[in-house]
């Protein structure tokens, strides 16, 4: 059976190799930390994966926290105007429950179970000097390490990256012991927006000590939730935190007043260019390899895609080797391979790509309506689990001004019988 072997031990590097391995492929998963170093060390995301991708690790076999992680069943959107007060604030449910997953319990966990089905881990880093002799020993050499060096081997696409620099500061912390809203207890994301000045993202989740409560800043660089760069603990964080959402969503607020960080490692921060890359890099003449996940694709967290994007490539690139049976992995190959994933990758990178930046009139036309009507704050949630579906109302404004417009009393009433 072919050799193949995978750089990198996240979402879609795992993932790969584990089903990879289920029809008898020989994977070997080179992964820079030890299932204990991941699981006792800092968080790693805020992934919420919507039901869409969940179906897939469900045929996978991969769903092995699907009974004890909350299941998200739909999304709030409020906008805020001034800070403060709400301008908007609308749900949407969704057709399926999403779930989040701690990072550390879940890659901690597949590395676990890929070695107890007989798979090989080598635990070192790599390095670009290491990969033309590495590559020389598989059929198949994909890199999925989304940091350090690696991604230097693979160009920039400039005509799919409108965005040079981040867009957003970023800083998480996972606690315990938030309040559920009493007018909607079952559990939900929060999505608050302060124009100009960034977003506070909620969501509950599942770490290594049970069900926890996700917060996610999203700063504008150099505005008032910019205010991460010394990197407090948790316990300053979480201080901190609560002083601005006193300020700019106290609805918030009085749901976390009690709350404790979950570990000494619950924070994050950070921030990057979203960037999509060229996926194959040339080691020499006769030696390439095929980027994935985040390598490939990195788009900024505003829209909650990037561990569904791994998942999805995960999926098209395992389905692409498969269907390829003996053949050689050119380069032809896994350009093709990297175009199919990016079918669909590109709606949700133009998504939050548009999310990022300032709001188009159509689309403060589509929340003001989502506000109003219960179909339209559906479709707006529903297209964070289904991007593709955006490009038929959200992402032009012409098709959103059709769309809307279905909505208005006037055409309301011509559909009475």
């Amino acid at each position: 059976m072919r050799r193949i072997l995978i750089v990198g031990a996240g979402q879609a590097g795992l993932q790969l190799a584990l089903s990879l391995q289920s029809e008898g492929y020989e994977v070997t998963v080179m992964s820079a930390r030890t299932p204990e170093e991941i699981r006792t060390g800092r968080i790693m995301s805020t992934q919420c994966i919507f039901w869409p991708q969940l179906r897939i690790e469900r045929e996978r076999g991969l769903n092995q926290w699907e009974d004890q992680a909350p299941r998200i069943v739909g999304q709030r959107s409020v906008v805020a105007g001034p800070p403060g007060q709400k301008a908007l604030d609308f749900i949407g449910r969704w057709d399926d429950y999403a779930q989040s997953v701690d990072q550390r319990v879940k890659m901690s966990g597949w590395l676990e179970l890929f070695e107890s089905r007989g798979g090989t881990v080598v635990y070192h880093g790599v390095m670009t000097s290491d990969l033309e002799g590495l590559a020389a020993l598989y059929d198949l050499t994909l890199i999925a390490a989304g940091k350090g060096e690696l991604v230097e081997l693979f160009d920039r696409d400039a005509s799919r990256s409108p965005y040079d620099r981040p867009q957003r500061h970023l800083s998480c912390i996972y606690v315990h012991g938030m309040r559920p809203r009493p007018d909607y207890p079952e559990p939900h994301v929060r999505i608050n927006v302060t124009p100009g000045v960034g977003e506070l993202f909620y969501m509950p989740g599942l770490t290594n000590s049970g069900p926890c409560d996700i917060l996610l800043w999203e700063a504008v660089p150099g505005g008032p939730f910019d205010c991460w760069s010394d990197h407090p603990t948790p316990e300053d964080h979480l201080t901190r935190t609560l002083d601005m959402m006193r300020q700019y969503a106290p609805w918030e607020y009085e749901l976390t007043v009690g709350a404790e960080p979950t570990d000494a490692r619950c924070v994050l921060y950070g921030g990057y260019a979203p960037t999509v890359r060229h996926p194959v890099a040339r080691l020499s003449d006769s030696a390439a390899v095929l980027g994935m996940g985040d390598v490939v694709v990195a788009n900024d967290p505003v829209t909650g895609q990037g561990a569904n994007n791994a998942v999805r490539c995960a999926e098209t690139y395992f389905r692409a080797i498969v269907e390829h049976g003996d053949r050689p992995f050119d380069t032809d190959w896994m350009r093709r391979t990297f175009d199919a994933y990016w079918e669909y990758a590109r709606h949700p990178t133009n998504f939050t790509n548009l999310m990022l930046g300032p709001p188009p009139d159509h689309l403060l036309k589509i929340l003001g309506t989502a506000n109003e009507v219960e179909e339209v704050a559906y479709r707006f949630a529903h297209g964070f689990a289904n991007p593709p579906d955006l490009e038929n109302w959200l992402m032009d404004a012409d098709k959103a001004e059709a769309y809307l417009a279905s909505f208005t009393p006037a055409a309301q009433e011509s559909e009475r019988p």
